[in-house]
C-alpha cells in the first residue's frame, strides 16, 4: 500500500477530489456494508465478525471481510490464513480468496511478521482505512463486513463516514453491566452517525455444560435483552459458551461450518439469517426515527461572518440542518478552544460538526478534519452564515479558490 503523502495547496486538493472519486467507485460496486462494533474489547467482536462473513458467503451471498482493527488484527488466524500476503495488479490490491464467496483483507496480510507491532498515529491510521476501502479490488459483493476496532474512537468513524449508504451495524455485547454499558455507547455512536443498527448480538451468553448439554448463567442474564428494549434495536440471538468456539478460533476454523448441526452453530445461523433480511430490507435506510436525519454544518466566524482565514475566526455558527428539507433547524455560536495542533477537529467533532464552510484553509488542517470524518468545503464566499448554509444545502454555493493554502 502506499504511504500517506503530505501535499499542499492544490495539490492537496486535487489529490483529495481523486481519492473520493476513486471511493465512491469503489464502493458502487457493493451493495451493502455491516459494520461489526463492540464498545470494549474481549466481548468476541472479530469471531463474531469472521462467522457472520462465512454465514453469509454459505448462504450465496457474494462477501467481502475487511479487518481494520490494525493494532489488533486477529482475522487471518480465526480464518486460518496466517502467513498469507496480497499481491497488487492493474486494478488495485487482491484480497486474499478465503472459498468461493468470500475474500478478506487484513493489514495482517502486509506484515512482515505475524507478531509485528503497529504503532501509528491517527493520520496513518486514517489512510490506511481509506486506502483499505479504495485500492483493494473486491469486485461486485452483495456485502462487505467490516471488523471494527472496539469503541467509538477514529477508526470507527473513518469507516462509517467513508464506506457511505447503504450501511448498517450489529453491535456485539457480552452480558454483563459493564459490557452493556458500553455497548450503548456504541448504539448512541451510530444514531449520531445515522447509521441503522441491524440488531444486538450477546456472545458469551450462558455456558453450554459438555456432559448435560445444558446451559449454564456464567454471568447475570438478561443483559443485551434489557439494552435492546432500552435503545429500541432488535436482539438478534444469545450466543452460549462453548469450549470448542475457542478451539475452532485457535485452528483457524470458522465454527458456524466446523461445528454445523451443534447448538452454539444453530444459533449463529439463526442470526446471520436475521442479518441477510436486514440488509435487504427496503427500511434498512430509514430505520431511526425522522428526527435523526440531521446534520451540523460549522461556519468560522469573525465579526459575525464568515473568516476568510480558518486560523484567525473568533467563533463559530454551529447550524444544525434537515439535509431532505433543505432547512435549517436551530444555530449556536460556540467560542472555539485555544487554536492549537489537533485541538479544533477533535472539538468540532464533539460538537456534532459533519461539514466546515471555511474560505481558506491549510492543506494540513483539512486532512486532520478528514481524520476526523469532518468534510471541509473550502473558498466559500464571505457572508451571512445562515445564508452560506441555505446555498450549500440547496447545492448553490459558489466555492471559489482556497485563499489559505500553505
Amino acid at each position: 500500500m502506499t504511504e500517506p503523502r503530505s501535499d499542499t495547496g492544490a495539490e492537496a486538493e486535487d489529490r483529495r477530489r481523486r481519492d473520493e472519486a476513486a471511493l465512491a467507485a469503489r464502493m458502487q460496486d457493493v451493495a451493502g456494508k455491516l459494520l461489526v462494533l463492540s464498545g470494549k474489547g474481549g466481548v468476541g467482536k472479530s469471531t463474531v465478525a469472521v462467522n457472520l462473513a462465512v454465514a453469509l458467503a454459505d448462504a450465496g451471498m457474494k462477501v467481502g471481510l475487511l479487518d481494520v482493527d490494525v493494532h489488533g488484527p486477529s482475522v487471518p488466524m480465526l480464518m486460518g490464513l496466517d502467513g498469507r500476503r496480497v499481491r497488487s495488479t492493474p486494478q488495485g490490491l487482491e484480497p486474499v480468496s478465503a472459498g468461493e464467496n468470500l475474500s478478506v483483507m487484513s493489514i495482517g496480510f502486509l506484515l512482515a511478521e505475524a507478531g509485528e507491532a503497529v504503532i501509528w498515529r491517527g493520520p496513518m491510521k486514517y489512510g490506511v482505512i481509506r486506502q483499505f476501502l479504495t485500492e483493494v479490488n473486491w469486485g461486485p459483493l452483495d456485502c462487505l463486513v467490516i471488523d471494527s476496532p472496539p469503541g467509538t474512537g477514529d477508526e470507527p468513524l473513518a469507516v462509517a463516514q467513508l464506506v457511505g449508504r447503504p450501511a448498517a451495524a450489529v453491535v456485539v455485547t457480552t452480558p454483563q453491566e459493564l459490557a452493556v454499558a458500553n455497548v450503548r455507547r456504541s448504539v448512541q455512536f451510530c444514531r449520531k452517525l445515522s447509521l441503522p443498527v441491524v440488531g444486538l448480538v450477546e456472545n458469551m451468553s450462558g455456558l453450554i455444560c459438555p456432559h448435560c448439554g445444558k446451559a449454564v448463567d456464567v454471568f447475570p442474564p438478561g443483559g443485551g435483552q434489557a439494552l435492546s428494549r432500552q435503545a429500541g434495536v432488535p436482539l438478534l440471538g444469545r450466543i452460549p459458551i462453548d469450549p470448542r468456539v475457542a478451539e475452532c478460533g485457535d485452528r483457524g476454523r470458522p465454527f458456524v461450518t466446523e461445528l454445523a448441526g451443534s447448538p452454539v452453530a444453530g444459533v449463529f445461523a439463526d442470526i446471520a439469517r436475521r442479518v441477510a433480511e436486514g440488509l435487504t430490507a427496503p427500511a434498512a435506510e430509514s430505520s431511526y426515527p425522522k428526527e435523526n436525519a440531521r446534520m451540523k454544518i460549522a461556519i468560522p466566524l469573525a465579526d459575525g461572518k464568515l473568516s476568510m482565514h480558518f486560523g484567525h475566526c473568533e467563533q463559530f455558527a454551529l447550524i444544525e440542518v434537515d439535509p431532505e428539507a433543505g432547512t435549517i433547524l436551530s444555530t449556536d455560536l460556540q467560542a472555539p478552544p485555544a487554536h492549537e495542533p489537533g485541538v479544533l477537529p477533535r472539538w468540532l467533532r464533539e460538537q456534532g460538526a459533519e461539514v466546515i464552510l471555511a474560505g481558506g484553509m491549510g492543506s494540513r488542517a483539512q486532512d486532520l478534519f478528514g481524520q476526523m470524518g469532518i468534510r471541509v468545503v473550502v473558498g466559500a464566499p464571505g457572508g451571512e452564515p445562515q445564508q452560506l448554509v441555505r446555498d450549500y444545502l440547496a447545492g448553490t454555493l459558489q466555492a471559489g479558490d482556497n485563499v489559505c493554502d500553505h
